[in-house]
């Protein structure tokens, strides 16, 4: 049985015309889903017996489960509890702007990036669609909250559960499902380049971020095992073939591990690397964790750094860091329940 949050507007109204009704009606059912917060289908009075009888037979709307949650300063950690006794996360994260989730695509992950809390758990599976809206669903819920922006950046590599993944940005970007605009969502990649040029495809105007974190193919490869089957320079055209299907700038993401790429000689081959094209660097303090060898680059350092871009003409900003004392930070993402 299919679970109806995994339903985008168009699929239901494919379902309900199939039926011999009115595509209408998915509309009706998207309203009671996301502005009234209805799931129980007893509980849809504009609809007649009979269809909510069918939808009752068709359709799961089982939830994922708060397993728990810790709160530090700005900061919101989720525990989720999947039907099969999986567990994600994700964070909340308060600007003076709005709201903003990292939400998780994937039980574990298969990049296996060397500095990663993350992918220390390898996949277990994919995320369905509805797991991944009902972390958003739950935690404007719980917090009392409306959510204003979303990055797919926790744990899972978004690219490797497109279908799940475009039908999550779909039902929440929809004006009668979640209604966050196409610029507030964001997702990040590690480089898969197919995914990479179908996603600039989208008649949607998603944000893409890449985690690139080394400006040469021998310390990326060492760093991100993705590197061996999608080479820099590939990864990089597949940008600029983005770029020039959507207009649209490309986050660089750049995790700051001290000794290993924040040399002087590193940002001189990231200028070289990132020269004429659109994209701006976000450069993000590493969050340590007890399990690997990297460390944290100091802050003089990390501003060191972001000058030698800034005055070769390379846009910087360098992320503020949110939850590391409760382990939320990037990167440090990973279910101590299993």
């Amino acid at each position: 049985m299919e679970n109806i949050f995994s339903y985008t507007r168009p699929m239901l109204e494919d379902y309900f015309t199939n039926l011999g009704e009115k595509s209408y009606k998915a509309t009706q059912v998207f309203e009671w889903l996301y502005d009234k917060r209805v799931s129980n289908f007893s509980e849809m009075t504009n609809l007649k017996k009979e269809l909510i009888a069918k939808l009752e037979s068709d359709f799961d709307n089982y939830k994922i489960k708060i397993k728990k949650y810790q709160h530090s300063n700005e900061t919101y950690k989720f525990l989720f509890e999947l039907s099969d006794q999986n567990y994600i996360e994700a964070v909340v994260m308060q600007h003076d702007y709005g709201t903003s989730v990292c939400v998780s695509s994937e039980v574990g992950c298969n990049m296996g990036c060397a500095f990663c809390e993350s992918g220390r758990l390898k996949k277990v599976r994919n995320l369905n669609t509805y797991e991944m809206v009902e972390q958003l669903l739950l935690i404007e819920e719980t917090l009392k909250i409306r959510i204003s922006s979303v990055v797919v950046m926790g744990i899972g590599e978004p690219f490797d559960n497109y279908d799940n993944l475009i039908n999550f940005l779909t039902i929440i970007n929809d004006a009668k499902g979640l209604a966050i605009g196409a610029r507030h969502i964001t997702v990040s990649t590690c480089g898969l380049v197919p995914k990479i040029l179908e996603f600039a495809k989208l008649p949607m105007q998603f944000n893409l971020a890449l985690s690139l974190h080394a400006p040469d193919d021998e310390l990326r490869s060492k760093l991100m095992p993705i590197n061996k089957v999608y080479s820099i320079n590939e990864v990089m055209n597949a940008i600029d073939k983005y770029y020039s299907l959507t207009n649209r700038r490309v986050t660089i993401e750049y995790v700051m591990l001290d000794n290993v790429n924040d040399s002087d000689e590193c940002a001189f081959k990231l200028i070289k690397l990132l020269k004429g094209k659109n994209v701006y660097v976000n450069l993000i303090p590493y969050n340590e964790t007890n399990h690997l060898e990297f460390k944290k680059t100091c802050k003089e350092k990390v501003l060191h750094f972001g000058k030698i871009l800034q005055d070769n003409n390379i846009t910087v900003t360098i992320r503020k860091e949110f939850g590391s004392d409760i382990d939320a930070a990037c990167g440090q993402l990973r279910s101590k329940e299993v």
